[in-house]
C-alpha cells in the first residue's frame, strides 16, 4: 500500500477565521488562545485530542482508497469534521452514551475500540462484530456505551432522548448524547426529540455538525431558519454555536452542556460549525454541486491546523512528531487490513441468528434451504 501526505500543511496564518457573532471560539490563527472559553487542557489530553484527530484522517484517507481498489464496499469518512466528534466525545465520561450517525468513528476509537475490530466491519468478514449484517461503518460496542449505526436520517435522536430520560427516571448520573449532521434537523425524529427533551428537561446533549452540506443539498435550502440552534430555542432547549473546527471551543462548549444535564438543568443543542472536505461518501462526487473555490476557502480552517497550530505554540508538537505519529498510524492499519483480509466471509448461517430469544423451527428449515441453494458468484474473484 502507498500512503499519500494525510495533511494540508500551509502555515497557520493561511487559517480562514472570520467568526460570526455569538459564535464560541478559543484557537486564534497564530495558535494563541483566548481565555473565556479556553478549558485550559493539560498537555497530555490535548496531545491526545490531537493524535486522535489525525488518526481518524489517516484512516479515512486509506479506507478511500480500499474501497476505490474494490477490497471494501463503502465508507463514510470524516475528513474535515475530525474536531467537531473527537474533542466532543473527549468531554463526555465513559458511563455517558453515544448515539452516533455514521461519520463518528473517530469517537468510538476515542474510547478505545479496537482498530482491528473497526477494520473487520469494513470488510464485512465473519470476525465483524454485526457479522456483515450491515453496511461498512456500521458499528456498535454496548461495553463501550455506544449504541449501533443506524442509516435512516435522525432515527438516533429519539433514541438518545429516551436513554436520557430513562436515567433521570431511574436517577442514574450518566447523560446521553447524539450525533446528527445539519441535514437532520429537517426530520421527524430531530422535532419529536427535541421537543421530549426540552419539556422533560431529559438529560440529552444534540450534537449537530453543521457541514452545510445533506449531501447534495446546502443547508440554506434544506431550512429557512436562520441558524440550526434556532431551532433548539424554539423548543426551549438551551441551544450554543461553536467553532466545530476548534477543538478546544468544542470541548469546552460540550464540557459545559455535560454538565447542565447532570445537574438536571435539561438539555442542550450544540450546533458544531465545521466543512465536510470530502464527500457524502465514497459513493459521491462533490465535484457535481460544489465548487473548487468553496472547497479551497474551507481548507484553509482545516481543524487539524488549528489544533496543531496551538500545540506547536506550547511546543508540544513537531514535524518529527508528526511523522512519528504517522508512520505509528499507518503501520497499525497494514497489520489490521491484512489480518482482516484473510478472514473468511461470515456463515450464511449468520443471517439468521440473534434474530428470537428461542429459535423457532420454521427458521431452522429456511436456513436449511438457504445453504442448499445456488451460490453467486463472487465478483472480486
Amino acid at each position: 500500500m502507498t500512503y499519500a501526505p494525510p495533511l494540508h500543511t500551509g502555515p497557520a496564518s493561511d487559517l480562514s477565521f472570520g467568526q460570526e457573532e455569538g459564535v464560541v471560539w478559543v484557537i486564534g490563527k497564530d495558535g494563541s488562545t483566548r481565555g473565556e472559553h479556553d478549558p485550559r487542557l493539560d498537555s497530555a489530553l490535548a496531545l491526545s485530542i490531537y493524535k486522535a484527530m489525525m488518526r481518524t484522517r489517516l484512516i479515512d484517507q486509506q479506507l478511500e482508497r480500499l474501497q476505490r481498489q474494490g477490497r471494501i464496499g463503502f465508507h463514510v469518512g470524516a475528513l474535515g469534521e475530525e474536531a467537531a466528534i473527537v474533542a466532543s466525545a473527549a468531554a463526555l465520561r465513559p458511563q455517558d452514551w453515544i448515539f452516533p450517525c455514521y461519520r463518528e468513528i473517530g469517537a468510538l476509537l476515542w474510547r478505545d475500540f479496537p482498530l482491528r475490530t473497526y477494520v473487520d466491519n469494513m470488510f464485512g468478514n465473519a470476525e465483524d462484530v454485526v457479522r456483515g449484517r450491515q453496511m461498512p461503518d456500521h458499528y456498535v460496542s454496548r461495553k463501550l456505551h455506544y449504541a449501533s449505526v443506524s442509516s435512516p436520517i435522525g432515527t438516533q435522536i429519539t433514541h438518545a432522548v429516551g436513554m436520557g430520560w430513562a436515567a433521570r427516571l431511574q436517577k442514574e448520573a450518566c447523560a446521553a448524547a447524539t450525533y446528527f449532521g445539519d441535514g437532520a434537523t429537517s426530520s421527524n425524529d430531530f422535532h419529536a426529540g427535541l421537543n421530549f427533551a426540552g419539556v422533560f428537561k431529559a438529560p440529552v446533549l444534540f450534537l449537530c455538525r453543521n457541514n452545510r452540506w445533506a449531501i447534495s443539498i446546502p443547508v440554506e435550502h434544506q431550512s429557512a431558519s436562520a441558524t440550526i440552534a434556532d431551532k433548539g430555542r424554539a423548543y426551549g432547549v438551551t441551544s450554543v454555536r461553536c467553532d466545530g473546527n476548534d477543538a478546544l471551543a468544542v470541548y469546552s462548549v460540550t464540557k459545559a452542556a455535560l454538565e447542565r444535564a447532570l445537574q438536571g438543568d435539561g438539555p442542550t443543542l450544540i450546533e458544531l460549525l465545521t466543512y465536510r472536505l470530502g464527500g457524502h461518501s465514497t459513493s459521491d462526487d462533490p465535484k457535481i454541486y460544489r465548487s473548487v473555490d468553496e472547497l479551497a476557502k474551507h481548507q484553509a480552517g482545516d481543524p487539524l491546523l488549528r489544533m496543531r497550530s496551538y500545540l506547536e505554540r506550547r511546543g508540544l508538537w513537531s514535524n518529527k512528531e508528526e511523522e512519528e505519529y504517522q508512520r505509528e498510524v499507518e503501520e497499525e492499519l497494514r497489520a489490521c487490513v491484512r489480518a482482516a483480509e484473510e478472514v473468511e466471509k461470515p456463515s450464511l448461517q449468520d443471517l439468521t441468528t440473534d434474530v428470537y430469544e428461542e429459535r423457532p423451527w420454521h427458521l431452522d428449515l429456511q436456513t436449511e434451504e438457504l445453504e442448499m441453494g445456488q451460490r453467486p458468484r463472487d465478483p472480486h474473484r
